[in-house]
């Protein structure tokens, strides 16, 4: 992958993503993350999901996914 494509991704992702940053105990985002794959999902897609799961158990409104 040349620099070019890269530098445009990264563009992109400013654009399109908020980021966060999550720390875990050493060790813990291994597990956690093993999981999630067993579950057929990425470490970021279980986090969002759960997020997401979360705030529509604990409103009545619809939450923008």
């Amino acid at each position: 992958m040349g620099n070019s494509s890269t530098a445009a991704k990264n563009r992109y992702n400013r654009k399109a993503y908020d980021r966060v940053n999550i720390t875990f105990p050493k060790g813990k985002k291994e597990i956690v993350a093993n999981f999630a794959k067993s579950q057929g999902m990425s470490l970021n897609k279980y986090i969002n999901d759960l997020i997401d799961k979360d705030m529509n158990k604990s409103s009545n409104e619809n939450v923008p996914l």
